[in-house]
This record gives structure tokens, sequence and C-alpha cells, in this order.
């Protein structure tokens, strides 16, 4: 028997699409978030609002821009190239930033009815982003019943899943053509493929490489 009403935190991406599709065979009714927070390209949002047409979910833009006003990172400054080195933080890093999205998509949840939050943070391939860790969502679920007198259900499909793994649940969804041809992972703003060289590029692709591997044996 599907649950109520949801909220997916939505970018348009592998990650948030898989969880869209999860969220859809989870729950009667699915809406989903989408946030502006200055980044690079618009057409991150543009693609999450086609996706959230065609799969027929309700789609709502809220407006962080703020968060370009207090932090400079590669995601919403052109002029900072975009990287990643081992053992330090990357420079995609936006610090506080799913602190304020799943904040908000609680207060968004709680003026339309929702009760469930789902997001597409995974501790196995974040990165190195804090705000994407386990102990971090169900901290911040704790402090949201709490300060919204509310009982949010948070789910996190790909908490520990691989990109692999991701893919694999996609497949598993019937969803696997439709979130390789039709979102948009790239830190460039290229959709599907994307650019190829950029950090969530080449996850994404050695993920797929790596399950498509493993449906063939």
């Amino acid at each position: 028997m599907k649950q109520e009403k949801a909220v997916v935190v939505f970018s348009g991406g592998q990650d948030s699409t898989t969880c869209l599709f999860w969220a859809l065979k989870q729950f009667k009714e699915v809406a989903t978030v989408t946030f502006d927070y200055g980044q690079r390209h618009h057409a991150e949002i543009e693609c999450a609002r086609q996706i959230a047409e065609e799969l027929g979910v309700s789609f709502k833009v809220l407006d962080m821009t703020l968060i370009n006003q207090l932090s400079a990172n590669a995601l919403t400054r052109d002029n900072i190239e975009i990287t990643e080195e081992a053992g330090g933080m990357p420079s995609t890093f936006v610090p506080g930033r799913n602190h304020l999205f799943f904040s908000f998509a609680a207060v968004y949840a709680q003026a339309i009815g929702a009760r469930h939050l789902v997001t597409g943070v995974s501790e196995t391939d974040f990165s190195g982003y804090p705000d994407c860790r386990d102990t971090f969502v169900k901290s911040l679920n704790v402090t949201l019943n709490l300060a919204m007198d509310a009982e949010f259900v948070t789910h996190t499909p790909l908490m520990w899943l691989d990109k692999a793994g991701v893919w694999e649940l996609s497949d598993q969804l019937d969803a696997f053509d439709f979130i390789q041809q039709r979102t948009l992972t790239c830190y460039n703003g290229i959709q599907a493929e994307g650019c190829g060289v950029c950090p969530a590029c080449k996850l994404r692709s050695q993920g797929l490489e790596e399950y498509l591997k493993r449906r063939m044996v």
C-alpha cells in the first residue's frame, strides 16, 4: 500500500531523478521542489522543470540566491575552478546548502500537507560533502520535527549506494533509459552524458560502466 504525500528535493540530475521515480512507486502523491541558488547554469532548473512536467508531478522553484551572497565556490562562481583534491574539500562545496535546502523543503512540505521528504544524498559517493552524510540527515530530521512540531520522515534511498548501485536502482525502477538520456548531472550544464571531464561526469560515467559490466554477467 502506498503511503501519503511526499516532497522530493529535486535538481533534475541522476540522483534526484532516480529518487523521484522511487517516490512515485512509494507515495500516493509526489511534489518536487527545486532551488535557484545562483548556480553556474540555469539549464539545471529547466531540466528539472521538464522532467517534472513529463512525469506529471508538481514543480516548485524556491529562490535561494542569498547563498551566493555568503559563499564563494565553484558551483556559483564562474571564476572559480572546479577542483577536487585528496583530503581536501572540493571547490564545489557550498557551505550550508543542504541544511538550508532540506529545511525549506520541510516548510514547503508542511504548507502543502506532505509528511515525507525524499533526497538523493549518498554517503558512499558524497564527494567529501559533510551535508550528505547519514548522521547529518538524521540529525536534521529530528531538529525539523522539534522546530516545527511535526512528524516528518526523511527518506534517503541512495544513502548506501555507489553510482553503479544508483544505475542499478534506476534499472529496477524501469527508468534507466530515461535517466541516462534526460537528466543533467554535469557541472558545465550539459545534459545526458555531459562534458565527460568534470568530477560529476566522471563519477556518473564510471558508475555506468561498472553497472553495465555487472548487468552483462
